[in-house]
């Protein structure tokens, strides 16, 4: 059975620049694991039984980052599945996009994370290491880029 995890790609707007364009304002959320290789990831986590993907999605949020669901705005119109190996096993990753209302809001971490990183499209790309997560942060920054 493959194992299945949700999450969050969490964005925060930042005031832009008068000269700057609305999306260079824009900045991701990254999460350092405190385990394995310490790579970088938006919260996420396994399903546990009796819940949906989206519970799953904001109980990781809360978990990994203190983020409450009533702090973030889910995107409509955004869902993302990614499939890749862990340790031999298929493993079903999928993400929902959500804005901070506010962009100043603490994060707190759980012990599974050592650090956290508000990033631009550029350095979160290069902060996740694999290829399928910088492919969706692209894929995510174009998204929001035509909703402008």
């Amino acid at each position: 059975m493959a194992v299945r995890a949700c999450g969050l790609i969490i964005y925060r707007r930042l005031q832009p620049a008068p000269s700057s364009k609305v999306t260079d304002s824009i900045e991701y959320l990254l999460l350092q694991t405190s385990y394995g290789s310490h790579h970088w990831t938006p919260p996420k986590g396994h399903v546990d039984p009796g819940e949906d993907d989206l519970q799953t999605a904001f109980r990781e949020t809360q978990e990994e980052a203190g983020l409450q669901a009533s702090q973030l705005t889910l995107i409509e119109g955004y869902k993302k599945e990614l499939h890749y190996p862990v340790r031999g096993k298929p493993k079903t990753v999928v993400y929902w996009l959500a804005e901070m209302k506010d962009c100043n809001t603490e994060i707190k971490l759980s012990e599974e994370h050592q650090a956290f990183q508000w990033l631009k499209l550029e350095d979160a790309c290069k902060f996740a290491e694999y290829e399928d997560m910088q492919a969706t942060l692209k894929e995510v920054h174009q998204f929001l880029c035509s909703r402008e």
